[in-house]
């Protein structure tokens, strides 16, 4: 089923937040400079946003897949080069200001918001409820699930069609770390799945005629 156990996963996340702090409070400093941009429609809060992306996705593709997870699960080189590319993805969509923010319909703001509650807040709660030590949480900017959840949440909040280049990578691990979070027992992840499931949202043709008609 998988190359290693719960409990050798776990021992990941402990190595890992003990090897990179403060690395966790810093992606909490960034996210928060990013929602404030986008919630004051700053002119350059697609830039920022999608940047602030970037950084946590090459991040997390280097120094969690590519450094920590590797070392159980050789697939992990795989994922981390997935997760690279992602970045280079999102420094093309601020370089070309591809995602543009303000309110545009009901369901996405409400459901992007929500989203970023979950990966930023209630994710690291939820992991606490189930039984895992401070340092062994996933946490939030810095592992491949609330990174993901985090992303979703910022393209619905996007007021314009998000590139569906976009979307491939962060869809994939929806399914790819969706999978595993019921193999292994992980229900913070469970969301993951349901956060994949928004790209029908992001793609929905009625949406994105009327995102594009969004002028900053």
């Amino acid at each position: 089923m998988l190359p290693f156990t719960h409990a050798e996963f776990i021992e990941v996340f402990a190595r890992y937040n003990e090897n990179v702090w403060p690395a966790q409070g810093v992606a909490y400093l960034l996210a928060i400079a990013m929602l404030a941009a986008i919630a004051v429609r700053w002119r350059h809060s697609g830039r920022l946003a999608a940047g602030g992306l970037a950084l946590m996705w090459l991040w997390t593709g280097i120094a969690y897949h590519g450094i920590h997870f590797s070392a159980i699960n050789r697939a992990a080189y795989l994922f981390g080069a997935l997760f690279v590319v992602q970045a280079l993805l999102l420094i093309r969509a601020a370089l070309a200001n591809r995602l543009r923010f303000a309110t545009v319909g009901k369901t996405r703001p409400w459901l992007g918001w929500g989203l970023v509650a979950y990966a930023t807040i209630l994710y690291p709660m939820l992991g606490l409820w189930v039984g895992l030590r401070p340092v062994e949480v996933p946490m939030f900017g810095i592992t491949p699930c609330p990174v993901t959840i985090f992303t979703f949440g910022i393209f619905l909040l996007s007021a314009t069609p998000v590139p569906r280049w976009l979307v491939v990578v962060p869809v994939l691990w929806a399914l790819v770390g969706g999978s595993a979070a019921f193999l292994l027992h992980v229900p913070q992840d469970w969301v993951l799945v349901l956060s994949g499931l928004s790209v029908i949202l992001l793609l929905r043709p009625g949406d994105s005629m009327a995102a594009a008609r969004f002028k900053e």
